[in-house]
C-alpha cells in the first residue's frame, strides 16, 4: 500500500478525493490528463496524485465547457499557466477575456444564422443553387453543375 505523497505544497491528492471534489468521473480526469489540461504524479506503485491546483483548473475546465469553449482552445489557453501553480484571479481574468471576445463573434454568427433561418423558413425552398443555409460560400456554383477538379492552390 502506498504512503500519503506530502510535497512542499501540502498533501496530494488522489484521483478519487479529485473526482469526488470536482464532481467529475474519473474517467473524466484521466481523458483531462491525456490531453495535457490537467497533470498528476504518480507514485512508487503507479498510482495518480494531484496537486491542490488541478481543482481550480478543472473548474476553469467545467466553466469553459459550460459556455461553449472546445477543448483545444482551453489547452491553447492554459499553455499561458505555469505547471503546479493554482489559477489566479489575475490568470482567470486573462483567459475570460480572451474568450468573451470569442464569444461575442460565436453569437453574432449565430445570430445571423438564425436570422437567415427565419428567412429560408419562410420561402421553403432550401434550394442548392440559392440557398444560403444549404449551400453558404458555393464560388463554384457560378460555374455551373457538375464536379470540379481544383488546382493547387484554389482549394480554399
Amino acid at each position: 500500500m502506498d504512503t500519503i505523497t506530502v510535497t512542499p505544497l501540502g498533501r496530494l491528492l488522489t484521483v478519487g478525493e479529485v473526482a469526488e471534489r470536482s464532481g467529475l468521473a474519473v474517467s473524466a480526469l484521466h481523458f483531462y490528463e491525456a490531453k495535457g489540461l490537467i497533470s498528476s504524479i504518480r507514485t512508487r506503485g503507479n498510482q495518480r496524485r494531484y496537486g491542490r491546483d488541478v481543482l481550480r483548473r478543472l473548474g476553469i475546465i467545467k466553466v469553459a465547457q459550460r459556455v461553449g469553449i472546445p477543448l483545444s482552445e482551453i489547452q491553447t489557453a492554459f499553455v499561458s499557466l505555469p505547471q503546479g501553480r493554482t489559477p489566479t484571479v489575475a490568470d482567470w481574468q486573462t483567459l475570460s477575456a480572451r474568450w468573451k471576445n470569442e464569444l461575442d463573434e460565436r453569437i453574432r454568427r449565430l445570430s445571423l444564422l438564425r436570422d437567415r433561418l427565419t428567412g429560408c423558413i419562410g420561402c421553403g425552398c432550401l434550394s442548392i443553387e440559392s440557398c444560403p443555409l444549404r449551400n453558404p460560400c458555393d464560388r463554384l456554383g457560378e460555374e455551373g453543375p457538375g464536379a470540379r477538379l481544383l488546382e493547387s492552390g484554389n482549394e480554399s
